[in-house]
């Protein structure tokens, strides 16, 4: 009898056990399916499902998006290439009014990139503070991960949303859309925000070396240059690579500079550019930077690959100016360009575009600097601001093809050379 009541109480006790598992299992069920729906609902406010997003509110980001995407984009000049101009935009362009005077925002920084490299886009906002325009070059299944990732960017990044347009550019056969069956790729941005998109970006860093995205791709550098240029409507735009950093300051420097004077219509700014050993901390200021440059940490761009391409910068001079590292930009000396000089330069955005025949590897500046030279402008270079590349430029890091590259551009430059006597007829000089 006393046996049978314990196996009693203890048949209710497993029994109660049981129904306390039962629950927990539905109870982390429910859960799930909540979670799940969660990540679905977060999913849709950042990439806009018509099934689950809230109808009654309107997102203006991805609104914009969409309407940029439909239209299908535009194609270049040579058919090649499709282009999605302001695909995003930033809170700046879209707040500029109708007809307002350019030089309202005076200076501009243009640059181009693949996803591969456009995690180089956290470290430039934090050293430019000021309108950016980004021209991103994509292919195959990148031209949806790059809509994503510009589209989530300027969700979650307070400073890409503020200052950042982007521009998409693909082959002219692919056409850009929502990756809505690719939810995986981006499930917990949300959560993580800025920090978390960027994260995402650094794990497609060195998806592929340089140029080389594929058989038969070729990168459209100055195609790209040229989309990220006419991207803004800024009266001065500095043209980089998105690799390189200016000095700090540099926007405040320039528009200190045109209270005083303004370039010449036919005058560019050249800021010398340099390259740093990668273990060491980015100069803000020309003091900091010389204190690199003399121990060796910082030396001049290409300074292994191809020396003469920026020696004309005259670098030993630039370096030994008396000039306050804080005060406004002033012309130190101005140099005439020789062949293969390519300066990095701020200009008017009258200044004439990158010929887009050039791709991939070799001669896409040098020509477009050989063209400002015949059509008369002069380089001043200013006495305390600079770029300067993150890395070392060494032999052994380009892809396989850079050579060949090379050649073919060689030949298509001088081609362009015999051109620009055209274009130019009574222009005494020649490149």
């Amino acid at each position: 009898m006393h046996f049978s009541k314990k196996c009693s109480v203890f048949k209710v006790v497993l029994s109660a056990l049981l129904i306390v598992a039962l629950l927990q299992l539905l109870y982390l069920s429910f859960l799930s399916k909540l979670h799940g729906k969660q990540q679905r609902y977060k999913y849709s406010e950042l990439f806009g499902s018509k099934k689950t997003s809230n109808q009654g509110e309107k997102n203006p980001r991805r609104e914009h998006l969409r309407y940029s995407l439909s239209t299908g984009g535009i194609f270049d000049g040579s058919g090649q290439y499709r282009i999605y101009k302001n695909l995003i935009k930033s809170d700046f362009s879209t707040n500029q009014k109708p007809g307002a005077d350019p030089r309202s925002h005076h200076l501009a920084l243009a640059t181009h990139t693949t996803i591969n490299n456009l995690h180089h886009l956290n470290s430039l906002l934090e050293r430019w503070q000021s309108p950016l325009s980004v021209a991103i070059f994509a292919n195959g299944q990148d031209v949806k991960f790059a809509t994503a990732f510009v589209y989530a960017l300027s969700l979650f990044c307070p400073q890409v949303q503020a200052l950042v347009d982007f521009h998409l550019v693909c082959h002219s056969g692919e056409m850009a859309s929502f990756p809505d069956q690719d939810r995986e790729h981006f499930a917990g941005l949300e959560e993580k925000g800025c920090p978390g998109v960027f994260a995402k970006l650094e794990s497609h860093r060195d998806k592929y070396k340089n140029y080389a995205i594929g058989s038969n791709v070729s990168y459209p550098n100055n195609l790209l240059r040229n989309v990220a240029r006419g991207g803004t409507d800024a009266a001065y735009i500095l043209v980089i690579d998105i690799d390189m950093i200016p000095s700090a300051n540099l926007h405040h420097q320039f528009v200190t500079m045109l209270m005083r004077r303004e370039p010449a219509v036919d005058e560019v700014l050249v800021l010398p550019a340099f390259e740093i050993r990668h273990t060491r901390k980015m100069p803000a200021n020309k003091a900091e930077l010389v204190q690199l440059y003399q121990v060796g940490e910082v030396r001049p761009f290409y300074d292994e690959l191809c020396p003469r391409c920026q020696a004309p910068t005259n670098y030993s001079q630039w370096v030994n100016l008396a000039s306050k590292s804080s005060g406004p930009l002033e012309v130190a000396y101005t140099i005439n360009w020789a062949d293969p000089w390519e300066p990095f330069y701020i200009g008017a955005r009258t200044v004439p575009l990158y010929d887009e025949n050039f791709r991939q590897y070799g001669f896409n500046r040098i020509s477009q600097a050989c063209e400002l030279h015949i059509a008369g402008y002069r380089f001043s270079v200013v006495s305390n601001a600079f770029v300067v590349h993150k890395g070392f430029k060494v032999q052994g890091e380009f892809h396989s093809r850079k050579d060949e590259e090379n050649r073919k551009n060689r030949i298509l430059f001088r081609s362009f050379k015999e051109s620009l006597k055209a274009k130019y007829p009574n222009s005494p000089r020649r490149c």
